[in-house]
C-alpha cells in the first residue's frame, strides 16, 4: 500500500513538470523574448593581452608601477585600494625607502584619533597602513558623485565579468551615443554613454582623456591607450598579488605529479607485471574436496 501511493505521488510529480515544460516551452515559442536595447548596443569586452595571463603568466614590474603611477595621479581621488598596504609596492619593484616616501606624501591621510582630545583626526600614511579611502563614507562619497559610490578597486578585475579586459574596455570605450539609440536610453544628467557598460550609461567620467594626462617616470609614451593598460595590470596584480607564487606552484606540482607516475609505472613494469600469482582452488575444485566427495560416493554405493 506504502509502494502504490509512493508511486502515485511520484508519478503526480512528473505529470506536473511535463505539464509545467510544455507549458512554459509553448508559451516561449509563441511569444520569444524580445531582445532589450542594452542587449542590442552592448559590447563585449576588448581582447587584450596582459602578461600575467595562462598557466606561466608573470607580471611585468615596469608595467605595474606605470599603473600605480596612472592609479595614483588620475584614479585615487575617487577609489581606495582597502585590500593593499603601502608596504605592498615593494613587491612590484619599490624599495622600502620609496615605500616610506609615497605613504608620507600620500594626498589622502589615514583616518586617526587626536590623543590629547580624543577627537576625530587625520594622519600621514605610513608604510603599514592600507590605502585610505578618498571619502569618509558612502554617504560622503554619493554626495560627491551624483549618488553614485565609487567602488573599491582592490579585487574590481576578480569582481567584474572580463577582469582586467573589462577594465580597459571600460576606460577606453566612452563615446558619443549612435544616432539609432532610444531617447529613453540616452544619458541623462551625470552620465556617460559607455557601451561596455551593462546599462550603457555609467556616472564616472571618463578618468583617461588625453594622451600625456600622465608623465611616465619610466619615460614610456603615456596615450590613453597605454595608460588604460597599465592601469588595468595594476589592479590584476591588486586582486592577486600571490598569482605568480601560485603559477610556481602549480607547475612544480604538476612536474611532480608527472615524475610520481612514470615511477609508479616503472614499479609496475619491474614488480608487479612479471609475477605469477599462486592461484589455490577451492570449494568444491578443491583437490582434497573432490577426493572426500568421491570417497562417500563409493561408500554409499554410488561410485557408477
Amino acid at each position: 500500500m506504502i509502494r502504490l501511493i509512493g508511486a502515485l505521488v511520484g508519478a503526480g510529480f512528473i505529470l506536473v513538470l511535463l505539464v509545467s515544460l510544455i507549458t512554459g516551452a509553448s508559451a516561449f515559442i509563441q511569444e520569444p523574448p524580445q531582445p532589450t536595447v542594452e542587449h542590442e548596443f552592448h559590447r563585449e569586452a576588448k581582447d587584450v593581452a596582459f602578461a600575467s595571463e595562462g598557466p606561466f603568466g608573470t607580471f611585468d614590474r615596469q608595467q605595474l608601477q606605470r599603473g600605480f603611477q596612472v592609479y595614483k595621479e588620475v584614479c585615487a581621488a575617487c577609489h581606495g585600494l582597502n585590500l593593499v598596504a603601502f608596504r605592498n609596492l615593494e613587491q612590484i619593484g619599490y624599495n622600502e625607502a620609496e615605500v616610506k616616501a609615497i605613504a608620507d606624501q600620500w594626498v589622502i591621510e589615514v583616518p586617526s584619533i587626536d590623543p590629547n582630545t580624543g577627537e576625530a583626526a587625520t594622519r600621514k600614511a605610513i608604510p603599514a597602513d592600507r590605502f585610505p579611502h578618498p571619502y569618509a563614507n558612502e554617504v560622503a562619497g554619493r554626495a560627491a558623485n551624483n549618488n553614485a559610490f565609487p567602488p573599491d578597486l582592490s579585487l574590481i578585475t576578480k569582481a567584474r565579468n572580463g577582469g582586467a579586459e573589462y577594465i580597459y574596455s571600460l576606460l577606453t570605450g566612452y563615446q558619443n551615443p549612435p544616432a539609432n539609440l532610444p531617447a529613453e536610453n540616452r544619458p541623462g544628467q551625470g552620465l556617460h554613454y559607455n557601451p561596455y557598460f551593462a546599462n550603457l550609461n555609467i556616472a564616472m567620467p571618463p578618468p583617461i582623456v588625453a594622451d600625456g594626462q600622465v608623465t611616465y617616470a619610466d619615460g614610456t609614451n603615456a596615450t590613453v591607450d597605454q595608460m588604460a593598460k597599465d592601469v588595468s595590470a595594476f589592479l590584476v596584480w591588486t586582486a592577486e598579488p600571490n598569482l605568480e607564487s601560485r603559477h610556481r606552484t602549480g607547475i612544480a606540482v604538476l612536474i611532480f605529479l608527472l615524475i610520481a607516475t612514470g615511477l609508479a609505472y616503472l614499479s609496475y613494469r619491474n614488480i608487479w607485471a612479471t609475477a605469477k600469482r599462486d592461484v589455490r582452488a577451492i570449494g568444491p575444485l578443491d583437490p582434497e574436496n573432490m577426493a572426500k566427495r568421491d570417497a562417500a560416493s563409493r561408500e554409499a554405493g554410488m561410485d557408477g
